[in-house]
């Protein structure tokens, strides 16, 4: 019975992300790459997660695991180590047990392609003999900085005021260049646990995966791929957005929030090309109360058309009266499908807290951004954006580490109206090229893609 079911597919993955939306989703997309190329992918995520999310459309089977705290998650746990170690162990236990269901069920498991994040999943897969797969969900060159902390070759907190030079970086960095957890690990000492943690089995993995693209970061990838067989399999967009082979594929899936998507796009129909700043900082960046009042008068200030995503539970942070004060240039909404403002001619410019979802979104699509990055990997992005990739401007916090008005406002103005701007635009063009050519037939990520199945298939 076994083989013949197995005849329908090449192998089964076994695809278990972070339980966050920014983690699952790129991990989502990988996985239908997988199964349109022959594979049987099974998306494995907590039952905490599948509680709080709305279900995708996808062919992809779902199953769930449990994190010890099924009904709130993370939320629920006492402390953010404390639903660590949950994850781990109880984890552990029912990742085994739904290995053992899908066996006995005909649908052996040859593989997991497990979150960086987590990893314990590369333990539970040499015990079953089956190979382990390392996914990174966030930049090489981010994910370079945590492997030079966790040998010791760079000290933490970072507090140098010279440059900073890391092997197979392609920029030196400031201190404020450094992701938060490496800057000021004291303030995050169960995240910087995690970031560090994820390189303490690295070397054991029969292959590392990143979500990225090679002609991004050419130096970066060259560099790790000594350390390790790590293949650059990004950007993880759905295809409509992309190289278009796949006419189902034009949205991500799982979703935390439910925009109304016919009153924004409505509005953006009516404004000229290239007109409007798209700002939004993501599903869990939060703002002082001080920057939100801050960005909102600069965004007032600009005299340009915006449209800001402001979760519900931020807008009480808005200055009183706002949303009556700039409906003529302004809209503000509680969420949207990002791709889809992304892609709108209307769009010119996207103020953005640097995750990196939300970075390569706008490289793949061509727009230039303003980086106002919050925490974790969003100060390094930042830097890229701005000095390597020359996508975007970042805008200058003060002493307080708050972005004044006249600095939002000043950038936004000069990338949609000014000298510099031009010049932005035209690498946005570059790269979104390069972003597409890199997942079509063919290109380096797809090629990386066809050479892990052939392996598994092989093994």
């Amino acid at each position: 019975m076994e083989k013949e079911q197995k005849a329908c597919y090449k192998a089964h993955c076994l695809v278990l992300p972070f339980p966050t939306q920014g983690h699952v989703n790129p991990m989502l997309q990988f996985s239908k790459r997988l199964e349109r190329k022959g594979l049987k992918v099974t998306l494995v995520a907590t039952q905490s997660f599948h509680k709080l999310s709305s279900s995708p459309s996808t062919s992809i089977t779902l199953e769930s695991i449990s994190d010890g705290y099924d009904e709130g998650g993370m939320a629920a746990a006492e402390s953010i180590d404390a639903y660590l170690d949950s994850f781990r162990e109880v984890g552990s236990k029912t990742l085994t047990g739904l290995i053992e269901k899908l066996s006995d069920s005909g649908h052996k498991v040859d593989c997991i392609v497990y979150d960086a994040f987590m990893p314990w999943p590369l333990e539970v897969a040499k015990r079953f003999g089956i190979v382990g797969v390392t996914f990174f969900t966030q930049s090489c060159a981010v994910d370079n900085i945590y492997y030079n902390v966790q040998q010791g070759l760079l000290k933490v907190p970072c507090t140098n005021e010279s440059e900073i030079v890391l092997p197979g970086l392609s920029v030196p960095l400031q201190a404020s260049d450094m992701p938060s957890f490496v800057s000021v690990p004291a303030q995050y000492p169960a995240f910087f646990r995690m970031v560090v943690d994820q390189f303490s089995n690295v070397g054991k993995a029969d292959l590392i995966l990143c979500n990225t693209f090679y002609e991004l970061e050419v130096e970066e990838v060259d560099w790790m791929a000594k350390l390790w067989p790590l293949r650059t399999i990004g950007p993880t967009i759905p295809s409509m957005y992309l190289d278009k082979r796949h006419e189902d594929d034009n949205e991500y899936g799982f979703s935390l929030f439910k925009p109304n998507s016919d009153a924004y796009m409505n509005w953006l129909k009516e404004r000229p090309k290239w007109s409007v700043a798209y700002v939004s900082f993501g599903s869990l960046a939060e703002l002082g109360a001080e920057q939100m009042e801050e960005l909102a008068r600069g965004l007032k200030k600009s005299n340009i058309y915006f449209l800001w995503v402001v979760r519900e539970k931020e807008a009480t942070k808005l200055p009183k009266g706002f949303v009556k004060e700039i409906s003529e240039r302004g809209m503000v909404v509680s969420w949207c499908h990002q791709l889809e403002v992304l892609q709108h001619e209307a769009v010119g410019c996207f103020v953005t807290h640097c995750g990196w979802n939300s970075t390569l979104e706008a490289l793949s699509l061509g727009v230039p951004m303003v980086s106002v990055p919050q925490w974790t990997d969003q100060s390094t992005n930042a830097k890229y954006i701005m000095d390597v990739w020359k996508m975007g401007l970042k805008a200058r916090a003060d002493e307080k580490g708050i972005v004044r008005q006249e600095e939002i406002s000043n950038c936004v103005r000069e990338i949609l109206e000014g000298e510099t701007g031009k010049e932005i635009q035209k690498n946005a063009l570059k790269w979104k090229e390069l972003a597409r050519k890199a997942v079509d037939e063919g290109g380096s990520s797809d090629r990386n893609i066809d050479e892990f199945i052939a392996k598994l298939v092989q093994h």
